[in-house]
């Protein structure tokens, strides 16, 4: 856990988390978190459309109160969000609401809601202001009466300064995991959204400092193109292999196909179970080399990834 963190979220007890939270499996920062692949973009004004965003088949669901809904419609989107928290169950989806600001006022105040998981936040600058967020958020949980660190942070790293103190946004209180937003990071950068091959290094420093972190691997870029499923699901293996554990969707038709690039291949679990079981029993009898069941010599490297597999798929219920 990493030092600055200790102060915000150590007397958070994981025992006493709500119903809700209790779907989860993974600690990050202390804070128990499902591990979700797939989150949906649902604008915060759309009641129709978030009512049906729970059967879309997404691990997570953000609702949107910035770019998706203009701010002169802020305040009846967020009666909007808060109706429709009231009517969610502890077995549906992780929700998370975009606030339109990490200090717009009205926004944050839904962030004690029971049925939500926490919030993300655009357009960070500086970690100042994650801190400063999370010292509001500590007030408001000891004000409701919640365990301290109950209400996560999910940054959007979008901006140069962003990127330039990413170690510092990952590290930061309460932070489960971060995205990168490549469409106003681009805008902020002047370079070609349309030619992937520049944001390589970017994404690289986000995977980077989130694995030092400590943090769950980090959302990808949205895609505006929901039409080009073949084009998506070929962006998504690029993510995938480059260390991004999730995405986000604006179209129902992009969640399978991130829920399936994201999910182990069959079989795959059980075989890094093996390969753990086998590491484990070689060191328990004083034994430093092994081979895996195929030959191939087995390090703690190897037996890392496979329990972060395995973590991974436990995380979010994988069956194989």
């Amino acid at each position: 856990m990493p030092a600055n963190n200790a102060n915000s979220v150590q007397p958070f007890d994981p025992a006493s988390v709500s119903p809700v939270l209790k779907r989860a499996g993974i600690l990050y920062h202390g804070i128990p978190t499902m591990t979700a692949r797939s989150y949906l973009f649902v604008p915060g004004d759309r009641a129709d459309m978030l009512a049906k965003a729970t059967g879309r088949g997404s691990h997570a669901i953000i609702a949107d109160l910035e770019d998706a809904v203009a701010p002169v419609a802020r305040p009846g989107a967020r009666r909007v969000v808060a109706s429709w928290l009231d009517g969610l169950d502890e077995t549906g989806p992780d929700a998370w609401i975009r606030i339109s600001s990490s200090t717009e006022e009205g926004d944050v105040g839904l962030a004690t809601h029971a049925a939500l998981t926490g919030l993300m936040v655009p357009k960070v600058d500086h970690p100042g202001e994650i801190h400063d967020l999370s010292s509001r958020l500590d007030r408001m949980e000891q004000d409701e009466g919640l365990p301290a660190g109950t209400v996560r942070l999910l940054p959007i790293v979008e901006t140069a300064r962003a990127m330039r103190r990413v170690d510092a946004l990952a590290a930061a209180p309460r932070v489960q995991q971060l995205m990168i937003g490549e469409l106003d990071l681009a805008a902020d950068l002047g370079i070609d959204s349309a030619d992937a091959t520049v944001f390589a290094p970017l994404r690289m420093t986000v995977v980077v400092a989130s694995a030092a972190a400590g943090i769950g691997a980090p959302l990808g870029p949205v895609s505006p193109d929901y039409r080009d499923l073949e084009g998506f699901e070929a962006g998504t293996r690029i993510l995938a292999r480059q260390g991004f554990g999730a995405r986000p969707a604006i179209h129902p038709a992009q969640v399978p196909v991130i829920n399936q690039v994201f999910a182990p291949a069959p079989g795959e679990v059980e075989r890094a179970r093996r390969l753990v079981a086998l590491y484990e029993s070689a060191i328990a009898e004083g034994r430093g080399a092994i081979k895996d069941e195929d030959g191939h010599m087995v390090d703690e490297a190897v037996v890392r990834a496979a329990r972060r597999l395995i973590e991974t798929a436990d995380g979010a219920g994988e069956t194989i």
